[in-house]
């Protein structure tokens, strides 16, 4: 059973419109509020800059998926139970058609209202991210207060029943490894948000393979969350880039990275069809470039003997810019490297 493009293409399109048209609103809010980024040392900018594109991002994931499970629950299109294939898991790949029938629409209530649960954690999650963030943003957070609040969040999806298994068989080793890997992809993507565009250009690529990823497997609600993820995050690019009229702010860099995380765990890339033990090096090419940013930074900083959460300029962005590169170009040359590396994972996904 195939699920219709012009979904994915819908999801897409309404989470780009919806930030792309609310983020004016938010910036106004953000300046009213004072929560702002304001010009010191190590930035660039010379007037303070609204934090809102975790703001705008998270509207443009929420407003449609409200308007959209309105409008499908409200259909009323009931054709009775008889175990449709798992929404989280492949129905049947084929390809994707156009139009969306009763079918693909019982197939959406069945897969919203049997993953009820997990999706409840995944935004509950998403709205606990972006909170964290935004006390941080407003506060200055000490670290051991925002490490604490992403373990929490991270726990929280644990125990709804996303966690990796790594072919371990224990689940006390799931939730470790689950945690693990939500915090760390969390600071991975606050980690490189340092440049303009720089985080959510390579949050935006990354949600778009897992988007194309799922889809080809036939897991229609990662696609469809994958591929709203990606639009929100390119209807905020034309004000981050190249000129910055918002910022992420910490709620915008540890909501993208508690999704992009989430989206890492959510496809099934080994199973009975695809009995692949390497699969587990699909996510991890495809958010190569924030992870390597992280490795390399904190094994510096640890050398060097200073606190890991300490900011400093030996990011890869930095880098290539003391190599002689512009911003503006750097920037685009790290979202080609994720590019590359993308392909290269989706060429092992066959």
């Amino acid at each position: 059973m195939t699920f219709p493009f012009n979904v994915y293409l819908a999801a897409f399109a309404s989470a780009f419109l919806t930030t792309l048209l609310s983020l004016p609103l938010w910036r106004k809010w953000c300046l009213r509020a004072g929560l702002v980024d304001e010009p010191g040392q190590r930035k660039i900018h010379h007037q303070p800059v609204p934090l809102a594109g975790g703001l705008a991002v998270m509207s443009g994931l929420l407003v449609p998926v409200l308007l959209g499970a309105a409008l499908l629950f409200g259909a009323g299109l009931n054709h009775g139970l008889h175990s449709p294939p798992s929404a989280f898991g492949p129905s049947q790949p084929g390809g994707a058609r156009m139009a969306l029938d009763a079918n693909d629409a019982y197939l959406l209530q069945y897969g919203l209202s049997h993953r009820a649960l997990q999706l409840a954690a995944i935004f509950a999650g998403a709205i606990g991210i972006l909170l964290v963030g935004w006390v941080d943003d407003k506060h200055e957070l000490r670290a051991r207060m925002k490490f604490a609040g992403q373990v929490l969040v991270a726990l929280v999806v644990a125990a709804s029943g996303v966690r990796i298994t790594l072919f371990v068989h224990n689940v006390l080793f799931h939730y470790a490894v689950t945690i693990l890997w939500i915090v760390a992809v969390i600071n991975a993507c606050n980690f490189t948000d340092n440049m303009n565009g720089l985080c959510a250009g390579l949050a935006a690529i990354a949600a778009g393979y897992f988007g194309l990823l799922a889809a080809a497997q036939g897991q229609y609600l990662v696609a469809l969350i994958a591929f709203l993820t990606c639009g929100a995050l390119l209807g905020f690019l034309p004000y981050n880039f190249p000129q910055a009229r918002a910022f992420l702010g910490d709620a915008g860099s540890h909501l993208l990275g508690y999704l992009l995380a989430v989206l890492a765990i959510l496809p099934h890339f080994y199973g009975p069809l695809h009995p692949r033990r390497w699969a587990v090096l699909i996510p991890l090419l495809v958010l190569a470039v924030p992870l390597l940013d992280l490795l390399w930074v904190v094994l510096l900083r640890w050398r060097l003997g200073r606190p890991v959460y300490q900011a400093d300029t030996n990011h890869l962005s930095h880098r290539l810019v003391r190599l002689g590169l512009a911003p503006t170009l750097a920037v685009p040359v790290l979202w080609l490297a994720a590019t590359v590396l993308g392909a290269l994972a989706f060429l092992l996904a066959g």
